[in-house]
């Protein structure tokens, strides 16, 4: 077993309060340990019964979805979604190994979302790791509002920042420059603009680029 899901794990239980919780717990959680079609299908079940606790949902999306099973993606996307980063960090970390080609414009929509912005970090992660035709596209427009915006949502700001320049693409490169224009994205802008133009260990090193 993984040790994100023994994080998981770890985590859920000491959310758990009553009797009944934990005698379900250790139900589900013998469940993900046993192997067959017939568990997964009762996974499968957990993800859409009705009056089901987040934690049993997480449990068994989180283990569907690390086995490929495709039906833990709405759950996961979700969770991806969800008031609690830790939750989001948790589904981010399966729907990239799931490899469901709805993946990316899931995590696309999410990040573009100005009602969402605040749980945006995630999805855009996500859309760096995927490197889909999507990601660039979505972190841009995403940016661009945060740079314009009032409320510029630092860390989601920084995270499109980072994203861009792993993603490498040149058409980041004026709103990466806009970027670093903010205090606060400097840093990263700066970085993501040297890996754009393939002078990123010049710039963490210090040292200046030769010339001539």
């Amino acid at each position: 077993m993984e040790e994100e899901f023994r994080v998981l794990l770890k985590r859920v239980r000491a959310e758990l309060v009553s009797p009944a919780e934990f005698t379900a717990y250790e139900r589900l959680v013998a469940l993900v340990r046993t192997d067959g079609r017939a568990a997964r299908d009762a996974l499968a079940e957990v993800l859409v019964a009705p009056e089901q606790p987040l934690w049993a949902r997480e449990i068994a999306a989180f283990a569907l979805g690390v086995q490929g099973d495709r039906r833990a993606f709405e759950t996961l996307v979700l969770l991806l979604n969800y008031r609690e980063p830790v939750r989001c960090a948790t589904a981010a970390h399966v729907l990239a190994r799931l490899r469901d080609p709805r993946t990316a414009r899931a995590a696309a929509a999410l990040a573009t979302n100005p009602l969402r912005t605040a749980y945006a970090l995630y999805p855009v992660r996500l859309l760096s790791e995927l490197r889909a035709p999507e990601s660039v596209p979505a972190l841009l427009s995403t940016l661009e509002r945060l740079l314009a915006a009032r409320d510029h949502c630092w860390p989601v700001a920084r995270a499109c920042v980072e994203g861009l320049g792993t993603l490498g693409d040149r058409r980041a490169e004026a709103t990466l420059v806009a970027a670093r224009e903010h205090e606060r994205l400097r840093p990263a802008a700066v970085l993501a603009l040297a890996r754009l133009n393939g002078r990123a260990g010049v710039v963490r090193s210090g040292r200046a680029p030769r010339r001539g």
